[in-house]
Formats: C-alpha cells, structure tokens, sequence
C-alpha cells in the first residue's frame, strides 16, 4: 500500500508541475528537421534545395521509350508491358508512379518557395540562385505531367489535407503558361555557368523543349536560340562517348541526373546490358526494334531500301550511320566481357534470341549506358544520366523553324551540325535533298529519332506529331538474319500491341487519385 501511495503522489505533483509550466510539451521533435528551427540559414536553403535534385528522372527516361515503337519491353510480368499493348487500366501501378513522384517533388519545390524568404541572408544571389533552380526543376515535372496526363491540379503552393481533397485539373494550356513563365523567371535568376547545378541554360532549354511539346513554335525557336547563343555549350566529339564514364563532364551536357558508386549509384548495367552480361533474371529488360534499327542510313546518306545505296542483306548492320553501333548492341559490335555479339536465332553466339525467356526477343540490346567498368559490379554503377544534351536544343530549334515554315540556312546548319559531329559524320542535308515544309518535318524529325533514342523523348514526340496509333501496332519485329540462303526477320509474336487514338493519347488520371478527390477522368478510361 505504501508504494501504490508514492506512486499515486508522484503523479499528482507531475501534473502539478505540467500545469504550472503549458509549454513543457511543447517540444521540438529530434528525430527530423523542424520548422521551427529551419530556413534560417544559407545552409538550410541550400540543403532544401538539394533535396529537389534526386527528383529527376534517371534511368526512367529509358523506359519512356519502353512503351514506344523503337524499344520493346522484353519481360511479359514487367508493368511496361501492358502498358505498350495498349491494355493497361487505369489502376495500373506505373501511372500512379509517375503522378506521386512528380506531385512529391513539386511538394518539396512548393515547399522551398513558401519558405525561403524566412532565410536571412545577405547575400541575394545566392538565394536567387537557389529559387531558380527549384523552379525550374518544379517545371520540369510540370513538362511530364502536362505531356502524359494533360489537364493536371497547377498547384504553386503548399496546401493541407482538406486542400488536397478539393483540387481540381487545371486547362492544360494554363500549365502550359505556367511552365514558360516559371522558367523565365527561373533563368533571370540563374547565373550562365553554375558549375554542375541547374544554370540559365538548363532553364532555356527546358523552355525550348516544353514549347515544342505545346505547339508554340515561336517561343520554342526563341528559347532554342537563347541556349545556342549564350557560348555555353557544344557537340561532344564523341556520340558514344556521351553514354560512358570517359565523357561525363563534357560541355554539351546541360542537364543530367547525377550518381556515384557506393553512395548514391543505380543499375543501368543490369537492366540494359545483353543477356549474357548479366545472367540470371537481368539484361536486356528493354530491347530495340527494327522499326529504329532500319531508320539508321547507310554511311553514304542513302536509306536501306534505295536502290544504290550498297545495303548487303547478308551483313545488314555495315557501313551503317555511326550512331547505330554506338547505341544498339547488333551483330559484330564488341561485348563489355569480351567477345562479339551475335544474336541469330538458334545459333551459338552470344545471346541467340530464344536461348532463354530473359535474352532479347528482338536480336538487338541497348548500347548507351552500358560501360564495362560496370561489368564486374553492374549494380553499382555511377554512371550520369543524360537529361538535356545541346544537340537537342539544335534539333528543337530546327523543328520550331520548320513548323513556322521559316526553313533558311540556320536549319540546315542546326541539322547538319548533329549528323556532322567528328565521330558520326554523316552527309549533310542540303536543299537539293529536302527544301519543303513537309521534307524538311520528315528529314529532322527521322533525325531526332535517332540521334535522342532511349533518352526518354519519343513517348512524347509520337503523341504530339499524333503519329502513334501508326507506328504502335502489331508486333515488334527484330534482327535480319540468314538462314538456308533465305534471309529472315525475328518477329515478336503474341504481342499485337494496339493504340486506341480516342484514348491513348493522354494516360488516365489514377483511379486511386480520383478515389481521394473529385478529379476527372481523361476520355475513354
């Protein structure tokens, strides 16, 4: 009885003691950054503002063009590859994927903007700085949401529960507007050299590259020329460079998700490196077509099929544009582990299609991205990933000028300067080969296929040239190949994948996210 006594008079003179002082419980929590002790330095700014940057996208751009016409989804328990069919729903997990992770990361940009004015400081431009590169990350995923889901909640600011409830989709044109002026203001923000952090430029070119999405020719060439101007950026060498750890840091890059080894690295390797790199369930997760394959020229300029042009059915992957080898393991280019790849069906080569259900089902593997410094330990790779490269800032400013019908020199010379880089040097285009309007739309947008494949744009480039339900049908086809004198193509049977043009062209709006709000639905879904 006497220690239930103590114990009861120990809790009397606790609540005594609580009451005579409200604000005991009132504690500052120590297992996160609070508020109430945050955005009061530089440091603090620029901390949040760092925690914007792995919001970008890495190797996802490459499954992108998973679900497009030039690169196959080689795994039938893969989520892309309902999705290529044409048969996903609208409660399909890459959906919801793509709308939570852009919506998380413009939570933090509207996070950042709501709070960086508490930060004292007397240095300007380093928190100018600061805004401008989370604006314009908060617009790059206002680019991907406008482009995959088209009327999207534009929310600017940070909002509570009830808030998040009541949102509603805002006119894609408002984002669109939203978008460009974001970005304007983001680069006069922005010094021109920012070292390896968002810069003026990358402000430029994103605008260039969301102004071309939406159609507005103008502002896109003017953005274009902006980059092009400023002295900032230049052609690599070196295509294939690009795509390796020897050319990280080179000066046409102008955005790229960054990784390192050990620390914050991913897998690249695993995922697109042939078959018999890897083993086991890995490699070769997404394979190219022929429907890219067969785009690349012969070294003379002359399409495969022209007569003259020297393409050898028996060796079709020689005396090829440059790029094709660069960017496609085909037969005869070197393996990572030595050796040559050989993909001929039943044959002894190194990854015949149909050796098992994991090796490529069209004959062809990914190129860019797969370096052998990662061959010994292929999940842990450092390798960058290229987000904005000059030469499609090049390529955009050439398609805004032909769809003004403004087709003068500096188009040409936009072009040729990407089919002309030292170690590509392809022909040049020239006005005796394509002059019209409509020539000119076929010659640059055949070259943006190629030179940006498996960079994460054709998705958007086959919606917006409304050319999908054309190129998105029936099964993918794959490598040439000779068999008793005859020559052969693979076909990936059983796929017959289709593309309803009264839907999908825009992705549905998340049947989770409809369940939690008042949100409508796209057309069809």
């Amino acid at each position: 009885m006497s220690t239930l006594k103590t114990i009861i008079v120990l809790i009397f003179a606790s609540f005594v003691v609580i009451g005579c002082q409200p604000d005991l419980l009132e504690t500052i929590p120590n297992d996160r950054i609070s508020a109430d002790i945050f955005w009061q330095t530089e440091a603090d700014a620029e901390l949040a503002a760092n925690a914007l940057y792995p919001t970008l996208d890495g190797l996802r751009t490459v499954t992108y063009d998973g679900i497009t016409d030039i690169l196959h989804t080689n795994r039938a328990f893969m989520g892309n590859y309902t999705i290529e069919r044409g048969r996903a729903t609208a409660d399909h997990g890459r959906f919801l994927g793509e709308w939570d992770d852009a919506y998380e990361a413009i939570r933090r940009a509207n996070d950042f903007m709501d709070n960086i004015d508490r930060v004292e400081s007397d240095n300007a431009d380093v928190i100018n700085r600061l805004k401008g590169e989370v604006m314009t990350i908060r617009a790059y995923h206002y680019i991907k949401l406008a482009m995959l889901y088209g009327d999207v909640p534009l929310i600017t600011k940070g909002i509570d529960i009830e808030e998040g409830r009541n949102v509603t989709r805002t006119p894609v044109d408002e984002v669109w507007n939203f978008i460009a002026s974001e970005l304007d203001k983001a680069a006069s923000l922005l010094p021109v050299d920012n070292g390896s952090r968002i810069s003026q430029g990358v402000a430029n070119g994103l605008k260039a590259r969301a102004m071309l999405f939406a159609g507005r020719y103008a502002e896109a060439a003017v953005a274009a020329k902006d980059v092009m101007d400023s002295g900032q950026y230049d052609l690599h060498s070196s295509y294939f460079e690009l795509f390796q750890y020897e050319g990280e840091g080179n000066n046409e890059v102008i955005l790229q998700r960054e990784y390192a080894k050990g620390t914050d690295n991913h897998n690249p390797y695993t995922v697109l490196a042939p078959w018999s790199q890897i083993g086991g369930s890995n490699g070769s997760q997404y394979v190219p077509t022929a429907k890219l394959v067969d785009l690349y020229k012969m070294k003379n300029g002359m399409a495969i099929n022209e007569e003259g042009s020297g393409y050898d059915t028996s060796n079709p992957y020689e005396n090829r544009d440059p790029r094709l080898k660069y960017s496609i393991f085909v037969d005869g280019v070197p393996l990572p582990g030595g050796g040559v790849y050989n993909s001929t069906p039943g044959g002894d080569g190194s990854d015949p299609v149909g050796e098992t259900i994991y090796a490529t089902t069209t004959g062809f593997n990914v190129r860019k991205y797969v370096d052998e410094e990662d061959y010994t330990d292929p999940g842990n790779s450092g390798l960058n990933i290229n987000l904005l490269r000059y030469a499609e800032v090049l390529l955009t400013y050439a398609e805004a000028k032909i769809e003004l019908n403004e087709i003068d020199q500096s188009v040409y010379d936009a072009i040729n300067a990407v089919r002309q880089r030292d170690d590509v040097s392809m022909p040049p285009i020239t006005s005796a080969d394509a002059s019209s309007q409509t020539e000119m739309r076929a010659v640059v947008r055949k070259e943006r296929t190629i030179e940006l494949a498996f960079e994460g744009l054709r998705l958007f480039d086959i919606r917006r040239w409304k050319i999908a339900e054309d190129v998105m049908q029936g099964d993918p086809r794959g490598t040439y190949y000779v068999e008793n004198d005859e020559v052969k193509q693979v076909e990936v049977a059983g796929i017959d994948r289709l593309f309803d043009p009264a839907k999908d062209y825009l992705w549905p709006i998340p049947e989770r996210e409809r369940e939690l709000t008042s949100l409508s639905q796209n057309p069809g879904w």
